[in-house]
């Protein structure tokens, strides 16, 4: 079980949590959690270590903003104990959580799970705090914003959870967000595929990390909501988004539809280079750089090159590197031989996402007409086996969303809604 932030919002939360924790372990299951720091307690801790030293040292800054989670595990071990269960607090020195030595970004190597195991048989609930682990030479590690999810994935598969549920502030993977398309759905199921895709696109349930190592470890993840009333019955029985293989989705729902969902993200900005020589190399001397500043790219276009040899070429990177992204290219200028940067951070990506396009046709299509019957235009297309993503005014985000979710018959019917 993985509790995050806002779940573990002070005292009362923390209490409510150890009653839905408890509650299952009285179902009859072992069980381990992961916690998340407090909400805000991170970006309190985060703005100390500025505030210390603007160029601080990773290795001092993993020391100071792992101890959020450690505050929050030792809480809810108390809690459990306050209500009569057996209940202990594992950091991640302590398990060992076995990490590199990347601090602040750190990937999960390994889990030492033989004293947790004999622990939750003995029927002691293991608190374990996310986000964080340890190198080889002792020093504590954090695996990046968002890695209590990674986390609990990764506690899963050390110990062979049959499930992992992320209690989170939503009840589960809707086709849309709710807030913009009232009669979006709740799936009961959805790919690793498509969840991974979903995550990517701008879906915010869950990190992109985590369900990419639950897809690779085979650990079936569910999303529920931690907000439930105190008489609610156990999580297995409460309808939530269950995270699965294709394999396991085949043999459960036979009658899926073509479109699992519709994600929209804003954090988009979109770069045009124009007059570029059309010779080889000339692609590489602009994204080879972006790389080496760990700039991602994604939608790209290349223009047919021109008479006189030239050729236009538009790329998106995400909002927050867009001035990163101009200054570098900036000082490239000369190098790459482009004529002039055009530049635009008002653009939104919207993605259709979905395992049946492998095996339909017509997807992308429908998603072209649509838009173009309301006089939205498409600025930049990708698309991969089970997505298609176009680039659109910022402005229309909430429109073309709503036109996608209609177009592919995702709306609730009035006694499903």
């Amino acid at each position: 079980m993985k509790f995050g932030g806002t779940s573990m919002a002070g005292t009362e939360r923390i209490r409510r949590v150890a009653r839905i924790v408890q509650r299952q372990q009285a179902a009859g299951h072992e069980v381990a959690v992961v916690v998340s720091a407090m909400s805000g307690e991170t970006d309190r801790l985060v703005n100390f270590c500025r505030e210390a030293d603007p160029l601080y040292d990773p290795a001092e800054y993993d020391v100071v903003v792992a101890a959020g989670e450690q505050v929050t595990s030792g809480l809810l071990a108390m809690h459990l104990q306050a209500i009569g269960a057996k209940a202990r607090s594992w950091l991640g020195w302590q398990l060992p959580v076995r990490t590199d030595d990347a601090h602040a970004k750190a990937r999960i190597e390994g889990i030492d799970s033989d004293a947790l195991l004999a622990s939750m048989a003995a029927g002691e609930i293991a608190v374990i705090p996310g986000f964080q682990g340890v190198t080889a030479g002792g020093r504590i590690t954090t695996l990046g914003r968002g890695g209590s999810d990674t986390s609990a994935v990764a506690v899963a598969a050390a110990i062979g959870a049959d499930r992992c549920d992320i209690y989170t502030d939503v009840d589960g993977v809707y086709t849309t967000d709710p807030r913009i398309v009232a009669k979006a759905r709740k799936l009961k199921y959805v790919t690793y595929e498509e969840m991974l895709e979903l995550a990517s696109v701008g879906s915010k349930v869950l990190q992109t990390r985590s369900v990419s190592l639950a897809m690779k470890e085979k650990v079936r993840v569910q999303v529920l909501s931690s907000f439930i009333d105190d008489d609610a019955p156990a999580a297995d029985t409460i309808p939530g988004t269950m995270i699965v293989s294709d394999e396991e989705l085949e043999g459960i729902d036979m009658e899926r539809q073509l479109i699992t969902g519709i994600a929209a993200d804003k954090n988009e900005a979109k770069i045009t280079l124009t007059r570029i020589a059309d010779r080889p190399g000339a692609v590489a001397q602009i994204f080879g750089p972006l790389a080496a500043a760990n700039i991602n790219v994604d939608m790209i276009i290349q223009n047919i090159a021109k008479d006189k040899g030239e050729t236009d070429v538009t790329f998106t990177v995400p909002g927050a590197d867009l001035a990163r992204t101009q200054a570098l290219l900036e000082s490239q200028k000369e190098a790459i031989g482009y004529y002039r940067m055009i530049s635009d951070g008002k653009v939104a990506k919207i993605s259709v996402v979905g395992v049946g396009m492998k095996s339909h046709a017509g997807v992308a299509a429908t998603m072209f007409r649509s838009l173009a019957d309301r006089g939205i235009n498409i600025q930049a297309i990708s698309t991969s086996e089970i997505k298609v993503s176009v680039l659109i005014d910022a402005d229309e985000t909430e429109l073309a969303v709503r036109v996608l979710h209609s177009a592919y018959e995702l709306d609730a019917s009035d006694e499903a809604a």
